[in-house]
């Protein structure tokens, strides 16, 4: 069966195909996936380089996978996919490694990918490719409804055990933020990482110049306190949905959230919520990382938390080991 798999660029005509593929991508979840739906889209040029490829057998594409370059050294895996009639045969391997070698040329020394934490056919996957462990996060999910209702709870003389509210001041200041956010719990736990402004579902390492065009495009958030900039987050893009109705409904996402304390987490929450709010957005998405403290604070607040985390997995371009193969 190797000797008859190509890899090749994709094309739009390979749509049908690509449904194919992605007809039964996760059987035991609910939900599509979406990569069916939106492949024409998906490999149209944009802003940021980008390629595509499928392995062909007897001239249908029966596996799929893209590259797209982030910043001047990195670059993000995505849309894995292997028909179910073709797993085992390595193709995801050899996508992969196509992709890796694209995304040197391209002057990338690092390639990171996300897997969903259920996803163990995927984990197993990107390790067998020569992905590594980076970080894991959680989507947090503050009401744009109740935009200062987190705050609220520290205050609930019913509630005595919890830690009481300071004064905190709210500013769009892009180097405050910066500031709360280098050194931080966070940034350690994240590897420095944050969701892209670029490209959607795909973390980079979070820059001054990242939050200084946010701050020009989207919106930065930062939370002082009276000993300084203490939490952070700013708004990466807002996209449409629909829900089991079929009715539309606006999300605003937002990059990240820094803090390290409960009346930080709090403020930062409903500034999330109000500047949601401000955009007429229905629902939110922050990233957090996937730590014992930031997700139980978030509960602590009763913001609503997705079910599972999400994995991001890295590979080092220049390692020894992957130079020596060619």
């Amino acid at each position: 069966m190797s000797e008859e798999v190509s890899i090749r660029d994709a094309r739009v005509d390979d749509h049908d195909d690509i449904r194919s593929i992605t007809a039964d991508t996760w059987p035991d979840r609910d939900g599509g996936d979406y990569l069916g739906r939106v492949f024409p889209q998906w490999i149209e040029p944009g802003d940021q380089p980008k390629r595509t490829l499928v392995a062909e057998v007897e001239g249908h594409a029966v596996a799929i996978a893209q590259s797209v370059i982030l910043s001047d050294h990195e670059a993000w895996g995505q849309g894995l996919r292997v028909h179910p009639d073709y797993r085992g045969l390595h193709l995801s391997r050899r996508l992969t490694a196509a992709l890796f070698d694209w995304a040197s040329d391209q002057g990338a020394s690092v390639m990171r990918a996300m897997v969903f934490s259920w996803n163990v056919a995927g984990l197993g996957q990107a390790r067998s490719s020569g992905y590594r462990p980076t970080c894991a996060f959680r989507w947090v999910h503050p009401d744009p409804a109740q935009s200062g209702i987190a705050s609220q709870y520290l205050d609930d003389p019913e509630r005595p055990y919890l830690p009481a509210s300071v004064a905190v001041s709210v500013t769009d200041d892009p180097k405050a933020a910066w500031n709360a956010f280098q050194g931080s719990a966070v940034a350690r736990a994240l590897r420095g990482l944050t969701l892209s402004l670029d490209e959607s579902w795909a973390v980079s390492e979070l820059t001054p110049a990242t939050l200084a065009r946010a701050a020009e495009e989207t919106a930065v958030i930062a939370i002082n306190t009276p000993g300084g900039a203490d939490g952070m987050s700013y708004r990466t893009r807002t996209f449409e949905r629909e829900d089991e109705d079929g009715d539309p409904y606006t999300v605003a996402e937002y990059g990240v959230a820094v803090w390290e304390e409960v009346p930080v987490a709090a403020a930062l929450l409903d500034a999330i919520a109000a500047d949601a709010a401000s955009i007429g957005a229905d629902r939110t998405r922050v990233l957090v990382p996937e730590t014992p403290s930031h997700v139980s604070d978030a509960a602590l607040l009763r913001a609503e938390i997705a079910e599972h985390p999400d994995f991001v997995v890295s590979a080092d371009l220049t390692a020894t080991e992957r130079l020596s193969r060619h």
